[in-house]
């Protein structure tokens, strides 16, 4: 299985999926069977336990499907433990400063990288014993921050934030960035998309992979000309949905036809 920091190493893109309604022990499955090769877990919006993340995390992470995953907030207590639940990335939401990210770079790597309290032999390791200087080492290196830029302060300081050696990809809050930018639902307004364009030229110059929700095929080639390598398309309760609706739609059609 690449690891999501494997995967933040190469610009070929990668396709996923967000979860954050389903809990089902054969979510790991199911995805891989599908062809995904990550998973944007959520835990702002749904109000999951930790609990539940982490089992969500396991099925996820036994059957090969790589994770980065969204804790409630920026604080440091919801980063650690996202990571010691062994979410392979961290994407605290809001992300708007350097300050913001180094204080969350800080929260999820061990010294000398970071302030991580130290705990081995847990679920981040696998469950796996390991001397503390390779334990610490590994985690550091599998362990990627992604920064998710969804505020206009964040577009404002998405240079800086990715230049910074500790983070290894940007993530676009599509939804949330264009009503920090007052235009909320408004993709197609020059704002909405000259912020994009910035945030873009932020990681091409600063060779950081970058990733986003996608639609459709359509959206996703579109995107992925444009630079974002990771391709998040849709999620468990929409494509649910979606794929009811589009079922019930053709049945009612057929039938009354």
């Amino acid at each position: 299985m690449a690891t999501f920091s494997e995967q933040t190493r190469t610009k070929d893109p990668k396709l996923g999926t967000y979860v954050g309604e389903f809990t089902t022990a054969g979510i790991g499955r199911l995805l891989k069977a599908s062809g995904c090769d990550f998973a944007f877990v959520d835990m702002e919006h749904n109000g999951w336990s930790y609990e539940t993340a982490k089992a969500v995390l396991r099925s996820l992470h036994d059957t090969g499907v790589a994770t980065v995953l969204r804790p409630p907030s920026q604080a440091t207590h919801h980063l650690a433990r996202a990571c010691d639940i062994g979410a392979q990335g961290v994407i605290p939401p809001m992300l708007s400063t350097v300050a913001q990210a180094e204080a969350g770079i800080a929260a999820i790597k061990y010294p000398p990288e970071g302030q991580r309290g130290c705990a081995f032999g847990i679920a981040h390791d696998d469950y796996a014993p390991e001397p503390v200087i390779d334990a610490m080492a590994a985690a550091n290196a599998k362990t990627s921050f992604v920064a998710l830029i969804e505020t206009a302060e964040g577009v404002a300081n998405s240079a800086a934030i990715a230049a910074h050696p500790g983070v290894d990809c940007l993530w676009i809050g599509h939804l949330d960035l264009s009503a920090s930018l007052g235009i909320p639902g408004a993709f197609d307004s020059p704002v909405f998309l000259s912020a994009i364009d910035q945030v873009m030229a932020a990681a091409r110059d600063n060779g950081k992979s970058v990733g986003r929700l996608v639609a459709s095929a359509e959206e996703a080639k579109a995107f992925n000309a444009a630079g974002c390598d990771f391709l998040c398309y849709l999620g468990d309760v929409w494509l649910l949905q979606k794929a009811l609706r589009d079922g019930f739609a053709d049945i009612r059609a057929t039938i009354s036809g």
